[in-house]
């Protein structure tokens, strides 16, 4: 028994041994780690990427950072794919996190960098710039280059930008117009928009008055027009239109373009005043602010010029202008109408402000009820009136010598009985510098109606004494209304009402359609009828104190009224230019 112990701890202790010596001849185990990437690079966004490592032990990831996380995070030996993944970037500059895969004693560490959120914002979006003009300077925060995009030409960068500029310096030139004007600055970069927006106010309408060759008040300029004469249907032509600076409006209603030449003829004839109809509506650069093209105020102007220039007085006016402001006279159009008719009538007094008293202003045609027919109410009259003040305040407000210019204002329609009943002459700020106008067209059958219509035959004869002419088929072709007692009475009503009263009266508009399909006796008899009938009221309206303004419309055909042939410049019918002239000189103005 003792034996058997003895043997067996000897044997144990050699087994011991041996199993050392065999550990103490195995070499230690050596970690190994290697990474995929020694660098990670993220987008702005959130999102993932894929980090690859191999070990031979055990190991373990951690992040720096806490938008950046692992998945997994620690595992076996082996080779495996960690999942790093990263919250949305909203700031405005780069971030790093380190990630730290430790195996064994080994240790590496990938940078991750993710990439910012541009930036690009204007401190301020909105400049308010006077219209002398003048330098601004927009502040910016970005992140990176931006490039600047100016859409108005009276706006210029004055800095030479640099990629490190917080500031931009632009200059605002002078704004020499009548009207506010707006433009933009638009900054981009790396897809990001900022829009400044620049807000210049217009030039001050107002000069100081000028009373420089604006010496005589309304009845003493009433008494120096002598004759008067329309260039109907030419300036005034809406019926297509124009683009760029073509003026093919002008001859639209079949009359030539207006020449020197037939102004001088005007005149030589024994006229010494024009009143020049015309539109804007169409020659408007757009709806808004209703600046009208600077090649139609210039075409005005020359025409003004053709009459000024020879010793003539003028008249400018609104001229029925497609119906906007004539056909209109309404409480539910009078705020759009009024703002339209004070930006046109503004731009028009300080483009001629400049102009003695040869040069008129009238403020608008025939307003009338137009397309919304029906018989007019008190509103309308109030509505009509309405406008008539908003063109002398207009006026007056330019300054200069519109101060005491002298102005025209309509009754309803131009209507006598109108004027009579309804008119109110405006308010003004200068005294006796307001006429009234009117227009007479009575009978109609003899002066518009070119047939028979339901309410009435046309007529071939006016006056007394021309009434036996009217038999066989020609029998009821003499007037029934209208004649001499009837222009004596009309004539007399304005004398009263308005003349007597501080107002000179402008007959702005007056003739008989002319009828050459008659022949023979009945044609002769017919123009000298006219003729009388233009001789009669031209000398009644001169002996009421009306200033008398020939409507000539450039046709001197069959039912047209026109005098002078527009293309020749020669005066076609010669009887109705005598009947003109004869009245003038017999007729003697009250004043």
């Amino acid at each position: 028994m003792v034996y058997l112990k003895k043997y067996f701890s000897l044997w144990l202790i050699l087994l011991l041994t041996a199993l050392y010596s065999c550990s103490s001849s195995d070499p230690e185990v050596q970690p190994e780690l290697i990474v995929a990437k020694e660098e990670l690079t993220l987008a702005k966004g959130s999102g993932t990427t894929m980090l690859a490592i191999k070990t031979n032990v055990n190991w373990t990831a951690t992040s720096s950072q806490s938008w950046c996380t692992l998945s997994p995070s620690s595992g076996e030996a082996g080779t495996k794919q960690i999942t790093v993944a990263a919250t949305e970037n909203t700031t405005n500059d780069t971030r790093e996190a380190v990630i730290t895969v430790t195996a064994g004693s080994l240790s590496k560490q990938i940078k991750v960098t993710q990439e910012l959120t541009n930036l690009l914002v204007v401190k301020k979006s909105t400049y308010d710039v006077s219209a002398d003009g003048g330098q601004i300077t927009v502040e910016l925060q970005t992140t990176a280059a931006h490039t600047v995009t100016i859409n108005q030409d009276w706006i210029s960068q004055t800095t030479t930008r640099t990629v490190t500029n917080k500031t931009e310096v632009f200059t605002i030139a002078n704004n020499a117009s009548l009207f506010s004007r707006v433009g933009t600055i638009t900054f981009t970069m790396a897809g990001l928009i900022e829009t400044v927006t620049i807000n210049q106010a217009a030039k001050n309408l107002f000069i100081a008055a000028d009373k420089t060759g604006m010496e005589s008040d309304a009845f003493v300029l009433a008494k120096k027009i002598y004759l008067g004469w329309n260039l109907g249907n030419t300036l005034e032509c809406t019926s297509s239109t124009t683009t760029g600076s073509v003026i093919s409006g002008e001859t639209d209603w079949g009359n030539a373009k207006a020449s020197k030449a037939m102004i001088n003829a005007v005149k030589a004839a024994g006229f010494n005043a024009v009143r020049i109809p015309c539109a804007w509506n169409r020659y408007l650069e757009n709806s808004t602010n209703y600046k009208i093209k600077d090649f139609w105020l210039a075409r005005v102007k020359e025409v003004v010029d053709y009459c000024v220039s020879n010793d003539m007085y003028a008249i400018i006016n609104i001229h029925s202008d497609g119906g906007w402001l004539d056909n209109n006279p309404t409480l539910a159009k009078q705020e759009e109408v009024t703002k339209k008719e004070k930006a046109i009538w503004e731009q028009i007094a300080v483009y001629f402000r400049n102009y003695d008293e040869h040069l008129l202003f009238a403020g608008t045609n025939e307003v009338n009820m137009g397309s919304n027919g029906g018989t007019p109410t008190q509103d309308n009259y109030n509505v009509q009136m309405s406008y008539n003040q908003t063109f002398v305040d207009a006026v007056r407000s330019t300054g200069g010598r519109n101060a005491y210019r002298n102005l025209l204002i309509q009754a309803f329609s131009t209507d006598i009985n109108q004027a009579v009943s309804n008119l109110k002459v405006s308010t003004d700020k200068v005294q006796n510098r307001l006429m009234v106008e009117v227009h007479y067209y009575d009978p109609s059958q003899f002066c518009i109606l070119e047939s028979d219509a339901t309410w009435g035959k046309y007529f071939v004869f006016w006056g007394a004494d021309y009434h036996q002419y009217a038999t066989g088929a020609l029998a009821g072709r003499a007037a029934t209304w209208g004649e001499e007692d009837h222009v004596i009475s009309q004539f007399a009503k304005m004398k009263t009402n308005f003349i007597d009263k501080g107002y000179p009266v402008i007959l702005g508009e007056y003739s008989p359609t002319r009828r050459l399909s008659l022949t023979g006796d009945a044609l002769t008899h017919h123009l000298d009828s006219r003729a009388y009938y233009i001789k009669y009221v031209t000398e009644q309206a001169k002996n009421y104190g009306i200033v008398p303004f020939y409507w000539d419309n450039g046709g001197t055909g069959d039912k047209g009224c026109g005098i002078f042939n527009r293309s020749t410049t020669v005066a076609e019918d010669t009887k109705a230019l005598n009947g003109l002239v004869q009245g003038a000189a017999a007729g003697k103005y009250p004043f």
